[in-house]
C-alpha cells in the first residue's frame, strides 16, 4: 500500500480522486474541480498538455463531485459540485447548501495535502464551470494563504455573502480568470461581472478573454503555465 492509499484509507471521508505528480516528492498542488456532470477524468489530460517540466514537481489533484439530483436538468442525478436551482444567473441559482458542503469537501483535501507534506502556501485551487464557482467560494474563504486560485468559464457564487465571509489570508491571493466570448452555458458577460466586483473588493485578478465557447482552449492553458510559474518563482 502506497502514501496515498494509506491515507484514504485512513480517512474514506474523502472525495475519491485521481492523483498525478509530476515528479517524486511534490512540495506543490493543484487541486482542479471538474464541470457540471464530467468527473475528475475530464481535465486528466492537461498534465500532458501543458509544458510542466521547467517547473517544480507539482501534485495534481483531480476530485470527482459527489453524485446530486440537479434541478435544471429534470431532476437528473449526475456529478454535481451544489444543484442548480434556476437557469438564470440570481443569487438564487445555487444551492447554497450544497455549495457549503461542496467547501468543507475541498478543505478536507487541501488538509490532505498538508499531511503529505504541501503547505497551504503551495497549494492552488482550480475549477472549470461549476467547478471554478467552488474554487472562488472556498478558496476566498480558506483561513490560511494559498498559493492561488484558477477560475475557468465560471462566475462568482454567494457573491452576497462574500464580503463579510472572506477570510483575511487570502485577500491579496492571485486569482486567474478567464471566459471564451463564445460561452453559451455561462455568458462571457457574467465571468466578466464577477471578475470586476472581484477587482473592485481588491483582489489581484488576472483577466483572460478567449475566443472560444465553453472549453479549455490551449490559448488558454499555456496562459495558465506562465501564471503558475510566476506565482512559483514568487514563492521561492
Amino acid at each position: 500500500m502506497n502514501e496515498h492509499e494509506r491515507f484514504a484509507a485512513k480517512d474514506s471521508s474523502l472525495l475519491p480522486a485521481i492523483r498525478i505528480e509530476t515528479a517524486p516528492l511534490p512540495q506543490w498542488s493543484v487541486i482542479w474541480l471538474h464541470g457540471l456532470g464530467a468527473d475528475g477524468h475530464d481535465f486528466e489530460p492537461i498534465v500532458d498538455e501543458m509544458s510542466l517540466d521547467s517547473l517544480p514537481a507539482i501534485r495534481f489533484i483531480f476530485p470527482h463531485a459527489p453524485m446530486r439530483p440537479v434541478t435544471i436538468n429534470g431532476g437528473f442525478v449526475m456529478r454535481a459540485w451544489y444543484d442548480i436551482v434556476t437557469p438564470d444567473f440570481s443569487q438564487r441559482r445555487e444551492d447554497q447548501k450544497g455549495v457549503r458542503e461542496s467547501a468543507v469537501q475541498i478543505e478536507a483535501l487541501i488538509a490532505r495535502e498538508n499531511e503529505l507534506g504541501v503547505s497551504d502556501e503551495h497549494i492552488v485551487l482550480a475549477g472549470f464551470s461549476q467547478g471554478g464557482a467552488i474554487a472562488l467560494h472556498a478558496g476566498l474563504r480558506h483561513a490560511r494563504r494559498l498559493a492561488g486560485i484558477i477560475a475557468l468559464s465560471t462566475y462568482l457564487p454567494s457573491a452576497d455573502t462574500l464580503p463579510d465571509e472572506a477570510a483575511t489570508a487570502n485577500r491579496d491571493v492571485p486569482i486567474f480568470m478567464a471566459h471564451g466570448h463564445g460561452d453559451t452555458v455561462i455568458p462571457y458577460a457574467m465571468g466578466q461581472r464577477s471578475s470586476e466586483l472581484l477587482k473592485a473588493q481588491g483582489y489581484p485578478l488576472a483577466w483572460h478573454p478567449y475566443f472560444a465557447e465553453h472549453t479549455v482552449c490551449m490559448e488558454e492553458l499555456r496562459d495558465i503555465e506562465t501564471w503558475l510559474r510566476r506565482i512559483m518563482v514568487q514563492a521561492s
